[in-house]
């Protein structure tokens, strides 16, 4: 299996880093040092060679280094499935990003095509807890691991949506203006909901044949009203026609894939997920994401580029260990950060390690 990683990785005035440049290989990256160093800004830097707007969820005007705001820049050698590419990304003056691939311009589509990341930081500790919508950006971002096109398909039903909303909220009865609308709805939500049933197809098969030190959970597609989800086009034409009235009284759409909702049970408890302890919590959370990855090594060809921010936050030692050792055995190059060495000290030379600090003001990376 021909591998996927990251070399020669640069940042130009990103978030902390005025000029921060890394050499490493194919080997994990244990990135450590004090808190507000800058460890995360490297993996957000990363986390841009796939579509979307990056672990952090930010704009491009928001990635820029303060106070400077002159626009940033992050490029990277990419090794992807036996081929290396030369990857450019950047903003100028808070400008949307701008992709170069082997230098020609390219769509964010296309870092889906030679590259998959996944990652794990600590504001999705509350994964479990907290409302849907975390949830499903939490399967989407799975979703689109597999299906490259998933992103695209998501903007497609939200722009319909929107534009019904508006119809809704002024209260326009027209149907044929509705029907239009739907119809484009109906195209997305399937297609939505076929790249969701197969993601969690996909981590049920990659859970169920591996042995692991990480719980299973058993996984589930869930409406709001318990409701069965719609699944084909003419099933969601079907259910937003029937949602009309009900839209025309609340304003806004109530039915469709905007609105499902990720289920997890902690299968040898059979307990759901939202009950579980923290740590119970954090070590399913870290199972999906080595499931996704056993799953997209078979998918893809070669396992994602993992980023796993503050990794060791309610790990105990013996569990921490076997989370190495399972990253190690698939083989994926994954950016990790810590405080401090020793939280990656069952490594080893298994691993390569970074040091960052903030010196007069500056961001100093340090290649131990």
């Amino acid at each position: 299996m021909t591998g996927l990683h990251l070399t020669n990785l640069t940042l130009s005035h990103f978030r902390s880093h005025r000029k921060a440049r890394l050499s490493v290989d194919a080997r994990p990256v244990a990135i450590y040092g004090a808190n507000g160093a800058g460890k995360t800004n490297i993996l957000e830097a990363v986390s841009l060679f796939s579509p979307g707007r990056g672990l952090r969820r930010s704009s491009a005007a928001e990635m820029t280094r303060r106070p400077e705001a002159i626009g940033w820049k992050v490029t990277g050698e990419l090794h992807s499935l036996g081929q290396v590419h030369e990857v450019e990304i950047w903003s100028e003056g808070g400008a949307a990003r701008q992709v170069r691939i082997d230098g020609k311009a390219a769509a964010q589509v296309a870092l889906g095509r030679i590259a998959r990341v996944l990652w794990l930081i600590p504001a999705m500790d509350r994964l479990w807890i907290e409302g849907a919508e975390g949830r499903r950006r939490f399967l989407d971002r799975m979703a689109l691991s597999f299906f490259p096109g998933h992103a695209e398909v998501s903007l497609a039903y939200e722009k319909a949506m929107r534009e019904r909303n508006r119809l809704l909220k002024d209260q326009v009865r027209d149907p044929f203006w509705y029907d239009a609308l739907e119809a484009q709805m109906a195209v997305a939500a399937a297609a939505i909901q076929h790249h969701r049933v197969e993601t969690v197809t996909f981590l049920r098969a990659a859970q169920s044949g591996a042995e692991t030190s990480f719980p299973v959970a058993d996984l589930s597609l869930d409406a709001p009203d318990d409701s069965p989800l719609a699944t084909t086009e003419a099933e969601f034409h079907d259910v937003f026609a029937e949602s009309r009235p009900r839209d025309l009284a609340a304003g806004r759409a109530l039915a469709g894939p905007h609105r499902a909702d990720l289920g997890a049970v902690f299968a040898a408890k059979g307990v759901p997920a939202r009950d579980c302890s923290t740590g119970e919590q954090k070590a399913l959370l870290i199972s999906l994401i080595l499931a996704n990855g056993r799953a997209l090594a078979n998918e893809f060809g070669a396992p994602p580029l993992l980023l796993l921010d503050e990794v060791a936050a309610h790990l105990d030692v013996n569990r921490r260990a076997a989370l190495y050792d399972e990253i190690c055995a698939l083989g994926a190059q994954a950016w990790m950060t810590g405080t401090e060495p020793g939280l990656f000290e069952a490594l080893g030379e298994r691993a390569q390690y970074v040091e960052v600090s903030e010196r007069g003001g500056e961001s100093a990376i340090v290649e131990a």
